[in-house]
């Protein structure tokens, strides 16, 4: 069954998690409002996925324990459930999900590169879903007939070696 099958795309040794305020209107969230010199929590990110379904798990570094999951079903949950911020690279918003319920979340990287893997991670996962969906069982048939007509032939002409010749002498 390819739903019990497991694949991690992405662990982050260090993030830092943040409340972020209440969300003013339709503005976007920034990072800067979050006090991010006193995280709430600091532990380890992973992106995994199991069939179709991806996951953002926050773990805590050294026991395992769960702090927090985000589940994401599709492409369209994607902006829904991982949301960048507007005045950083580094930082982004979770909607974590516990028994129906969910919570935002401020989650940020030490490192830019981490975050640019990050957004990778989730994008590499709908990429081969959608490319796994479009693919066909049906094997590849060329346009073009190229086998050889009734009576048709053709020879090819193999020179031998001779003795003292090599191969890169074209002469």
């Amino acid at each position: 069954m390819s739903d019990d099958f497991e694949s991690v795309g992405l662990v982050v040794r260090e993030v830092f998690v943040y409340k972020p305020p209440p969300r003013q209107s339709n503005k976007a969230y920034r990072a800067a409002d979050w006090g991010l010199d006193k995280p709430m929590w600091t532990g380890r990110l992973k992106v995994w996925s199991r069939g179709p379904k991806l996951f953002v798990t926050l773990q805590d570094s050294t026991s395992g324990e769960l702090f927090g999951e985000c589940p994401i079903n599709s492409r369209k949950e994607l902006p829904i459930c991982v949301e960048a911020v507007s005045d950083s690279s580094r930082y982004f918003v979770l909607r974590l999900m516990h028994e129906g319920k969910h919570a935002f979340i401020g989650m940020g990287f030490q490192e830019r590169g981490d975050a640019f893997d990050f957004n990778v991670a989730l994008n590499d996962h709908f990429k081969r879903e959608e490319q796994a969906a479009s693919a066909t069982d049906e094997p590849y048939v060329s346009k073009h007939d190229l086998s050889l007509k009734q009576g048709q032939t053709f020879r090819i002409n193999i020179k031998k070696k001779k003795d003292g010749d090599d191969d890169d002498d074209d002469e």
